[in-house]
């Protein structure tokens, strides 16, 4: 469906120029002009779009109202080097048309080769190949010498793209014997895919000397445009050599120019090879932004090639080693897409990728990692709830400490205010018992306010058959007059006057506020330390230490306020 949408965009871009060029009138100042003339004045208005289309379409219509169909052929040669890279094949498409009604086997074939350096321009190698082999079976029928060694040329560096690099090497020695003599910038670009290919058949001599070679030749002809990817391919070639330090300075060096040129492929593979100089030097930090700078590159810019499939695999080992699994498994997914591309691309070559990491383990470690992840997620959740758990029992301790502590503050207070320490409430003797004498209870009445007095309750283990037995009266007729004079049953009659003692005793005895909770309970008579202590909630709403630690406050408070007192009068 997509195609279908572009081709139909295409066709109506294709009519619109035509339509743009029957309207169009070449300018009086133009008429007589030669071809020459319109072709330097395109060259040299570059930047003006204005201007240079006025010359573009001034060529192409004067070509057509010629009906020369070589430089028609020309004109839309010249749309193509002039247009964004989603035109091109357009125009290269309009230059095969234009050359066919020519049916001259050099036209034909080098629109073929046009169409092919587009295809190839955009990294498709196959549909790249399949041109320039069109363009030599019409160029081979010429005897157009410059065309057949341009083919060759071209023909080569697929055949380099696809790794056949003997069978590249032997087209470029040939492209160089003829361009020596005929095209110097031709004879450079030759010389420098021949060094290419000796570094990947690991000749790495013959590299170095080609690259010299090179640069000797450009200073000789004049022509320094090349040197820095002379540069860059001895800095490639130096890695292969092992010489790490002298790669990173000289592939540097090139990319300083390369970068100028936007030539972002030689740019991807200097980044590449920066990064695996450092990675050999140990110095992994150093070379992860380089591979990063390398994806970037194959992202932004659709490209790769079979080489830099070990960019990905280098980044999976470094962040393994870091057990970052998030992105070991971010990179084994690229890696698994990159694989399907370069399969696609390099069908002719997948077999020869040397792959550290093949799809059959790259699966394997990316569903591994993925259930650490989930494992992980999973651990993470609990840990993350426990934590709030935590969290919030945190806070509702802080509230109830917090709530706990003003309301034990807030009975501090009310006992302070009552006096030293609660009272036993007595009651009047206003209702008799009906089943005691009444003489009877004011005896015992008489002998518990004595007992009272005496502190006869801080006896240990204490019962109310002791107490009767010491008060001769039944422990049935003692426990009644208790509840019913006292106000409560024996046990908690008794727990609270040992700890209204304790009280006072902690008001007046700063030596019996340092005694422990079992110190205290044995010094009134409790017979286990909880028993005191939960007495001593039960009777003033507020644990001991709370109550010990608002005495000692207290204290100090009131000590300040005499010393400051005295530090005025005085």
């Amino acid at each position: 469906m997509i195609k279908k949408y572009l081709l139909v965009f295409f066709l109506c871009l294709g009519n619109q120029i035509t339509a743009q060029e029957s309207a169009f009138k070449i300018p009086d100042s133009l008429l007589r002009k030669d071809y020459d003339y319109l072709y330097d004045r395109i060259d040299q208005s570059q930047g003006d779009t204005i201007r240079q289309s006025l010359y573009l379409k001034s060529f192409l219509l004067k070509s057509k109202s010629e009906k020369n169909f070589e430089e028609i052929v020309n004109g839309y040669k010249n749309y193509l080097h002039h247009s964004p890279d989603k035109l091109k094949l357009i125009y290269a498409d309009s230059m095969i048309y234009s050359a066919k009604q020519s049916k001259e086997n050099n036209l034909i074939g080098s629109a073929y080769l046009s169409k092919g350096i587009v295809y190839y321009g955009l990294k498709q190698h196959d549909q790249a190949l399949d041109n320039y082999l069109i363009a030599n079976d019409f160029i081979s029928k010429t005897k157009d010498n410059y065309l057949i060694h341009k083919v060759k040329y071209t023909i080569g560096h697929i055949k380099y793209y696809l790794g056949f690099y003997d069978e590249a090497i032997s087209l470029f020695r040939q492209c160089i014997a003829f361009f020596e003599k005929e095209d110097p910038r031709g004879y450079l670009n030759s010389l420098h895919s021949l060094g290419l290919c000796y570094n990947r058949i690991g000749n790495y001599g013959l590299c170095s000397q080609t690259n010299k070679k090179g640069l000797s030749e450009g200073k000789r002809l004049g022509i320094t445009t090349m040197d820095s990817y002379f540069i860059h391919s001895e800095g490639i070639n130096q890695y292969a050599l092992k010489n790490y330090r002298e790669a990173i300075k000289q592939i540097n060096y090139s990319l300083a120019i390369i970068k100028e040129k936007k030539d972002f492929a030689n740019q991807a593979v200097g980044y590449f090879y920066i990064g695996k100089s450092y990675w050999q030097l140990n110095e992994y930090e150093t070379a992860l932004p380089y591979f990063k700078k390398v994806v970037q590159i194959i992202e932004t810019k659709n490209y790769i090639r079979p080489d830099l499939r070990e960019n990905y695999e280098l980044m999976i080992r470094y962040y393994k080693s870091k057990d970052d699994l998030n992105n070991q498994l971010y990179y084994i997914q690229k890696l698994l897409n990159i694989d399907r591309i370069l399969d696609r691309r390099y069908r002719y070559l997948s077999h020869k990728i040397h792959k550290e990491y093949d799809t059959k383990k790259l699966l394997a470690d990316k569903k591994s990692i993925e259930n650490i992840l989930n494992r992980r997620k999973h651990n993470d959740l609990i840990q993350g709830l426990v934590i709030a758990f935590l969290f919030f029992s945190l806070i509702l301790l802080l509230y109830r400490n917090i709530r706990n502590k003003r309301i034990y503050r807030q009975k501090y207070e009310e006992l302070m205010t009552k006096g030293k320490s609660p009272k036993v409430e007595e009651k009047q003797i206003t209702n008799v018992i009906a089943d005691i004498n009444q003489d009877k209870i004011k005896t015992l009445l008489k002998q518990l306010e004595k007992f009272e007095k005496d502190d006869k309750f801080l006896e240990k283990d204490l019962t109310s058959s002791k107490l009767a037995v010491a008060f001769g009266a039944n422990v049935k007729y003692l426990s009644k007059i208790i509840y019913h004079y006292r106000g409560k049953k024996f046990v908690d009659y008794i727990n609270d006057l040992k700890v209204d003692y304790l009280i006072s005793q902690l008001q007046n005895d700063k030596a019996v506020r340092k005694y422990t909770n079992k110190a205290l309970a044995e010094e009134v008579g409790f017979s286990s330390t909880q028993r005191f202590t939960n007495a001593f909630f039960a009777r003033t709403g507020m644990p001991v230490s709370f109550f010990i630690q608002e005495i000692k406050k207290e204290e100090m408070t009131h000590l300040d306020e005499k010393q400051n007192s005295n530090l005025k009068s005085n």
